[in-house]
């Protein structure tokens, strides 16, 4: 089954510009685990989630599909990576005590991830799915850069990403479902280090390759009538949304 890549072309930048996960959500994950031993991070990309979770669990087993993600992902002793679908891990069965697979689900074969899920789960286990949608900074900045996301990137998006649109709440989930927790991300970025970010979105990619030019550049300088001093770190949040369910044989 071939994957949908929208991410092995820029698996370097990916690795450097993308926000990081809270620990507090990999603390509640732990927390809510019937035990803290085995988990796998589906679609694990540079690994920051998997690195995430290894302070909490004895092991983590980190997949993607791409060879050139793995290759980017940040090294721990206790996290194995290897490259392979969601949809066929190749992970023994009944061996998992959490499953989390961040910002990824919409890229899947839905039903024949959950079948995989179902398949490596211990009897208690726990999928644990999150999303995370454009980025929250001042109104005047926000309102620039969400005109960029609709309009400028807009026809580039795959239409998977609708499902990210709707906190994935349309998705039928085949799990006993626990009440949602709320958790976001939080950084201190520049000018530089924001253009980067906008860089790594598969739509801003797509239209690079489409139009051959990067339209983060003149974005840059719009924002730059408002953000004055390129240096200047401004606080960025990402409100996170999460799905969990315990597996129930």
């Amino acid at each position: 089954m071939k994957f949908k890549d929208h991410f092995s072309g820029h698996a370097v930048e990916y690795a450097k510009f993308r926000p990081r996960y809270p620990d507090k959500m990999f603390e509640y994950l732990a927390s809510i685990s019937p035990r803290p031993e085995r988990a796998w991070d589906c679609a694990t990309g540079n690994g920051q989630a998997a690195v995430g979770l290894a302070r909490h669990f004895d092991n983590v087993t980190a997949t993607d599909a791409s060879a050139q993600q793995i290759e980017s992902a940040e090294p721990n002793d206790r996290i194995s990576y290897r490259v392979a679908p969601a949809e066929a891990s190749g992970i023994d069965s009944a061996s998992v005590d959490l499953i989390l697979v961040a910002q990824a689900l919409h890229w899947f074969d839905i039903d024949r991830f959950f079948t995989e899920a179902k398949r490596v789960l211990k009897e208690d286990g726990v999928l644990a799915i999150s999303s995370y949608n454009v980025l929250q900074i001042s109104p005047e900045i926000g309102a620039i850069i969400r005109n960029f996301y609709r309009k400028t990137t807009g026809p580039f998006w795959p239409p998977e990403r609708e499902l990210v649109e709707t906190d994935y709440e349309d998705i039928k989930f085949p799990f006993a479902e626990l009440s949602p927790v709320r958790f976001e991300m939080r950084a201190r970025w520049n000018l530089h280090h924001l253009a980067g970010y906008l860089r790594t979105w598969s739509a801003t990619q797509k239209f690079i390759a489409a139009r051959g030019f990067d339209p983060v550049d003149s974005l840059v300088g719009e924002l730059g009538t408002v953000w004055k001093n390129p240096e200047e770190l401004r606080e960025i949040k990402w409100p996170l949304h999460l799905r969990v369910g315990v597996l129930q044989k």
